[in-house]
């Protein structure tokens, strides 16, 4: 059998985790990612333990294991304040600290793991047909590409998912909207990592390991608002929140040479689940194949997860059809399970009426350890599958050539 080839619609952490989990498993892949640079967008990511885990399956530990872990206490408080729950950090438990860090190390680290030339930038995937004599061709804005597979990583309003599922509803707005930004951490007392609830609104705090802070809010919206002056709204909202929140929103105010950018979004899911995760060669993977709200921190990681299953699937003996159909039937009720939880999740924390948020405060101050923990094991608790370790090869190479167009260049 010669080697075979996978095409990767998506150069985000799915779709680049794919590309090196295929490449480390004897695949030649080629990633399309349609914007014209591979720029870091986005804030801070948590990866924890079953998405560092699934990275160290595939020899990507050491690159992402770079600064201090999150460490001490994680909770949920109040806005005065006053803690509703804490837990201690997970590396006792699961073997591995969490990590938080910028999306953008996170996305450099994937790509610095590719071999050379398989990125190609700013090459957008339509489509994907069979090829008369087996494999798919697949139609991208730089001409066609034959496969053995393909793997829509194409994100939330993926093309792919809706070639192959055209009846599927999509994306449905989850009632919330929320604001994130990476802060300097110069100056500031060891923060703990927590999320604080009021009514109907969220703030949440999360040192980087590079030293920097993760902040992000969430307030209950009507799709599509947008405020004029997003740090004017946060602290409006937020201002007179329990302390460090008006000193990390004071930073938000940083002009040059370090300006601080505020991402706005409005939060989205596939609430309707797939009824598979493969059609024929092609699978979906990550948002595109199970958005979910962020209120668990696992949409990320669970692409991750996504990413290595598919890799060790389609490095086994069985045809790439039967493999993929093994990866429907690995992912589509895990992914479902936690996103469902996600939802639930949102629901309690957007709670505004008085006495409703009452009782959630007190169910949550009442759940027991036991109960916090069961459900935590369910999450961090997943182990990759087993297998020979990968073959680094060409993969570990720190530069790499990018196609751009048809151009190498050096990224």
């Amino acid at each position: 059998m010669g080697v075979r080839h996978a095409v990767v619609a998506g150069g985000g952490i799915g779709g680049l985790t794919a590309a090196v989990a295929l490449s480390r498993r004897g695949w030649r892949v080629t990633v399309c990612e349609r914007a014209l640079a591979l720029t870091g967008i986005g804030a801070g990511i948590v990866l924890a333990p079953n998405a560092l885990r699934a990275l160290e399956s595939i020899g990507l530990g050491p690159a992402v294991s770079v600064g201090e872990p999150l460490a001490g206490v994680l909770g949920l408080r109040t806005p005065d304040g006053a803690w509703l729950s804490r837990t201690g950090a997970a590396a006792s438990r699961y073997g591995l600290p969490a990590r938080a860090v910028h999306r953008g190390f996170l996305i450099d680290a994937l790509a610095a793991a590719l071999p050379p030339g398989a990125l190609r930038l700013g090459v957008s995937v339509g489509g994907v047909d069979e090829a008369a004599e087996g494999g798919v061709v697949v139609r991208t804005s730089a001409g066609e590409l034959r496969a053995d597979a393909v793997v829509a990583a194409d994100g939330l309003r993926s093309a792919l998912r809706g070639q192959l599922f055209p009846r599927h509803p999509g994306p449905r707005y989850a009632g919330e909207t929320g604001w994130r930004a990476v802060l300097s951490g110069a100056g500031l007392p060891a923060l703990p990592a927590a999320e604080t609830w009021g009514k109907g609104e969220r703030f949440g705090i999360v040192p980087l390991a590079d030293g920097r802070v993760y902040v992000y809010a969430t307030a209950v919206a009507g799709s599509g608002t947008r405020p004029a002056d997003h740090r004017a709204e946060l602290v409006r909202r937020f201002g007179a929140w329990h302390d460090p929140i008006p000193a990390l929103l004071d930073r938000l105010d940083r002009r040059e040479p370090d300006p601080v950018t505020i991402l706005h979004h409005d939060f989205h899911e596939l609430a309707v689940p797939l009824p598979r995760f493969h059609s024929g060669r092609v699978a979906l993977l990550g948002d595109a194949a199970h958005a979910m709200t962020p209120n668990l921190g696992q949409g990320g990681c669970q692409a991750i997860e996504d990413a290595v299953v598919l890799a060790h699937l389609l490095a086994g003996d069985t045809g790439v059809p039967a493999a993929l159909a093994a990866y429907t039937e690995a992912r589509l009720e895990r992914t479902t399970r936690i996103s469902r939880r996600s939802r639930r999740m949102g629901d309690l924390a957007r709670l505004s009426h008085p006495l409703a948020v009452s009782v959630r405060n007190f169910a949550v101050r009442a759940t027991p350890s036991a109960v916090t923990t069961r459900e935590l094991d369910t999450l961090l608790g997943w182990q990759p599958p087993p297998g020979p370790a990968p073959a680094l090869g060409s993969a570990q190479s720190s530069s790499r050539s990018v196609d751009n167009k048809g151009e190498e260049q050096q990224r």
